[in-house]
């Protein structure tokens, strides 16, 4: 059910209004009512600039970013501020989630200038969009250490005004400084398993084995790292790996970065114990954090990783989906104003002793660490709700037995979301972005199969399908959005960019194994094909993050620059995704030319890419499969008997491994895929039997298995 309480987008002040009121984007809509004159990215703002010979203020943000609308509210809606800006300069505002190619470049530039990175990106550029000064928020005057934002917008002014060879140096400088950082590659380096193992040792140098998670505070989560050495400690039986995986994901879950009341993660946490988050909930962090927690439970078969993944389903479930039609939503806000600081995730004792008016307040009060003094600096009483003692150890204490506790807990959480369920609800962005919903489409189904949860593979077919309606044209344009809120139709659709074809094309290989449909395996192959012919650099190697450009076609501003992104920031990298793609579909395929593309993308950087650690988990993931024979399990059949070889087959996480649920009527040519026809087609269906698996190594495949001792022997000799 859609929340009630969430707040609503600023109405227009009377009499001012400026261009982002035609705007789709939830951020940029949120900044209308500003007497700002700000423009949308695009060929306008850029012309204007041209001839009124004024540099650019850019502001790129984000919906759900705290600071973000700080300053809004501290400097853009300020007249006399606002007053300055459009005198001096042509005002231009990006939503981080809309644009991800925009912000990635200017990101890159603020961080050769000051050294800073994040959001609000503030940054001064030439008229034709090359930056010359930039940082990230700035005090409306001088505070924190941070020169006023006033002084600094009349200093880059003057600059333009007075300095210009200065500023159109600075500009040259730090354009020749994004080009070189987007597009560092380096060969020279094997691609072999002990590249993978310096990557995961790199990682394991940095994990934090008290508290979990990787260096000091902030700790942010990194999923991709997380499934790396959940590969390595699975398939090199790497004990330390092992531990930092395991004990991450249960401080994760206890902390407070987790929300131990309706489910699903917060972005990151400020402290490195995991218990004061910033409280923005983000779709793609929830994804691939679910995607943990299930391969976790894949391989551990541990209760408290399980319930983890439901949690997180069940959140996204009731918050962050269209029920209706398919797709998931992109963001959660932190807070409902800027007077509140993740008051809706927080409880005082006295707000907590209100709702718990019971014998067993104590128990709830001591599981949760609710107390007198609380965890959040700027209201010492509010507690941010975590678990530090387990129910074991508390049952010992009080001689009560854990199934009783866990029925006390269950009965507060209950009372405790009600009450929450009263307060205001911080906004949802229900934006549908390509890329993050394919992400979703994978995780569910991941889930669904691991988990039996049909519902969520249901839904996940259902969103998948209709994002091939609603972003792809069939061949090969694809959009960045499936769908804005409330029906809100673009001026013009951002294009796709290298993460929206790449995590569609992984979609679409999961949405056939999920049920057979040969709409989705024939989808993933045009696609695959679109997403090498518009960004794949067929002379150096490896995928830009957006298409070619076209004859004649000169890109605004930094678009100029060419990047190929490597690093995992916070989402898988393009490359990495991409190749792991191709690696997926060779098999399916016969295509040797997706295996070629793959492993020449992955050799394009092998030279530099185990200086990356954290930030090469799936790159790491990639080579793995690159390397290891792909191992399929097909099932074929239904009924419980399916069911039970195929919950066999899921068990143990292995990134090279597939499991496929087959009907026996598509064991026939052009029901399946062609490159698994030529091997699946090859064995014989057993004689008096319903249901049989068939394990296939590389291009070598056993006879058919019916029994589940037998299936479990040759998986552990093939995986």
């Amino acid at each position: 059910m859609y929340p009630q309480h969430m707040h609503e987008e600023p109405p227009l002040s009377s009499g001012a209004s400026n261009q982002l009121e035609h705007a789709a984007s939830s951020y940029l809509r949120s900044a209308r009512h500003q007497p700002v004159k700000w423009q949308a990215w695009g060929e306008a703002a850029f012309a204007r600039a041209e001839a009124e010979n004024k540099p650019i203020l850019l502001d790129i943000g984000a919906v759900w970013c705290h600071w973000c609308h700080v300053m809004d509210r501290e400097s853009y809606e300020n007249p006399e501020m606002a007053e300055r800006i459009n005198r001096l300069f042509v005002p231009v505002k990006v939503d981080r989630d809309e644009r991800p190619d925009v912000d990635a470049r200017y990101q890159a530039a603020v961080s050769a200038i000051s050294g800073q990175g994040g959001w609000p990106l503030t940054a001064f550029l030439t008229p034709d969009g090359r930056p010359y000064f930039g940082g990230t928020y700035f005090p409306p005057d001088d505070r924190f250490g941070r020169p006023g934002f006033g002084r600094v917008l009349e200093t880059m002014a003057q600059v333009w005004r007075d300095r210009r060879e200065e500023a159109l140096e600075s500009a040259s400088s730090v354009m020749a400084a994004i080009e070189h950082n987007e597009s560092f590659s380096a060969r020279g380096a094997e691609l072999t398993l002990a590249l993978v193992d310096k990557i995961a040792g790199s990682i394991l140098s940095q994990f934090d084995p008290r508290n979990g998670g990787f260096g000091s505070q902030p700790k942010f989560p990194h999923p991709a790292a997380l499934d790396l050495l959940l590969e390595v400690a699975m398939n090199r039986d790497n004990e330390q790996a092992r531990e930092a995986f395991v004990t991450t994901l249960e401080k994760m879950s206890n902390g407070g970065v987790y929300d131990q009341l309706a489910g699903g993660f917060h972005r990151y946490s400020v402290d490195e114990r995991w218990v004061v988050p910033h409280f923005e909930k983000m779709l793609y962090d929830n994804t691939e954090l679910l995607r943990n927690y299930v391969h976790g439970f894949q391989s551990f078969v541990r209760e408290d990783f399980l319930l983890t993944a439901v949690e997180i389903v069940g959140w996204l479930d009731d918050w962050m989906t269209d029920r209706e039609n398919g797709g998931f939503y992109a963001s959660q806000d932190a807070d409902i104003n800027l007077d509140d600081d993740g008051d809706y995730f927080t409880w005082t004792l006295d707000e907590a002793r209100e709702v718990l008016q019971s014998a067993d307040l104590d128990l709830a009060l001591r599981y949760w660490h609710i107390g007198e003094l609380g965890d959040m600096h700027h209201n010492p009483a509010k507690n941010v709700l975590h678990v530090d003692q387990a129910l074991s150890d508390l049952a010992a204490e009080t001689g009560r037995k854990v199934e009783v506790l866990h029925s006390i807990i269950d009965v507060a959480r209950r009372k405790l979301l009600k009450a929450r369920g009263e307060r205001p609800t911080p906004f949802i962005d229900r934006t549908l972005y390509t890329g993050w919903n394919a992400m979703a489409v994978t995780a569910y189904l991941e889930a669904a199969r691991v988990l039996r949860m049909d519902g969520a593979r249901e839904f996940a077919l259902r969103t998948l399908t209709r994002l091939l309606a609603e972003a792809w044209d069939g061949a090969g344009a694809m959009s960045h959005v499936i769908a804005y809120p409330d029906g809100i139709a673009p001026d013009q659709p951002v294009p796709g960019t290298l993460d929206d074809y790449a995590f569609t094309v992984h979609a679409c290989i999961d949405g056939w194994f999920a049920g057979g449909n040969m709409k989705f395996y024939q989808a993933a192959i045009k696609l695959a094909d679109a997403m090498i012919d518009r960004f794949y650099d067929r002379t150096a190697g490896a995928f830009y993050d957006s298409a070619t450009h076209l004859d004649g076609v000169v890109p605004l501003g930094a678009l100029s620059a060419r990047r190929k992104p490597l690093q995992d920031t916070p989402t898988p990298a393009g490359n990495p995704t991409a190749a792991a793609a191709l690696l997926r579909l060779e098999p399916l395929s016969g295509r040797q030319d997706y295996r070629e593309i793959a492993e020449d993308t992955l050799a394009s950087f092998a030279g530099i890419v185990e200086h990356l650690g954290l930030y090469a988990g799936s790159y790491g993931l990639a080579v793995e499969r690159l390397l290891l024979d792909p191992v399929q399990v097909a099932v074929v059949g239904s009924g419980p008997e399916a069911g039970r070889l195929e919950a066999l087959a899921v068990a143990r996480f292995a990134v090279n491994k597939t499991v496929m649920r087959i009907a026996p009527h598509r064991l026939v040519p052009g029901g399946v895929p062609e490159g698994l026809a030529e091997t699946l087609l090859q064995v014989p269906a057993p004689p008096a039997a319903d249901t049989w698996a068939i394990v296939c190594r590389g291009r070598t495949c056993l006879p058919p298995i019916v029994s589940s001792e037998i299936l479990l022997d040759a998986l552990e000799h093939a995986v």
